[in-house]
């Protein structure tokens, strides 16, 4: 394997480079996916029925706490990418970990918010609305869950192999896949739970 030292370690072989290529493409289709729930979730907005509405169901405080755990989260996984090209592996783990913790706090709030759901009466077969809303949080919160299991096996193979152009193509990759969720939680923040609460 022909290694490029004038490259990031992460882009340093072609098969690198081909790999995050492809994860784009990946995040392209992700980006597909999202832009449906989000479609199906403004056109079922105002079906409600007999339901809760949005102002009725939605809770700023978790909200906000969520939305601070997972820019956060953000912040360390690029933390964790820093330290990695400087070949800090202590501080990449533990950034990295920081982060994983920090996904399990977003997960834990968000099932406390689905369980808060689903006592005011707002379940899958409610109403349009409410099934929307949840088909789109729990697509999202399923994407953070196996997030977590992925960054965990990282953080393991890291720890057994060190920080090598294998193992940091591998990171660099899942921290694109963790920014990509983060901003999709923006878009979750602003046009369903502000927009929501209006």
């Amino acid at each position: 394997m022909k290694i490029d030292h004038t490259q990031p370690l992460e882009y340093s072989t072609q098969q690198n480079q081909l790999n995050i290529f492809g994860f784009w493409i990946f995040l392209g289709a992700e980006i597909m996916l999202f832009a449906t729930l989000f479609t199906a979730y403004f056109i079922m907005e105002n079906r409600t029925g007999n339901g809760p509405t949005g102002p009725e169901i939605f809770e700023i405080g978790p909200v906000l706490f969520e939305t601070f755990i997972l820019l956060t989260s953000s912040f360390t996984i690029g933390l964790a990418v820093h330290a990695m090209r400087i070949g800090r592996k202590k501080a990449m783990l533990a950034f990295l970990g920081v982060t994983l913790l920090l996904g399990v706090a977003f997960l834990s709030a968000e099932i406390n918010e689905f369980v808060h759901y689903y006592h005011v009466g707002a379940t899958y077969q409610t109403s349009g609305f409410t099934a929307a809303l949840l088909t789109t949080l729990g697509t999202h919160g399923g994407h953070v869950t196996l997030g977590f299991f992925w960054g965990l096996c990282i953080l393991i193979q890291v720890m057994k192999d060190g920080i090598n152009a294998r193992t940091a193509n591998k990171s660099f990759i899942f921290s694109l896949y963790w920014h990509f969720l983060d901003v999709v939680w923006i878009f979750i923040f602003s046009f369903i739970y502000l927009k929501g609460l209006m």
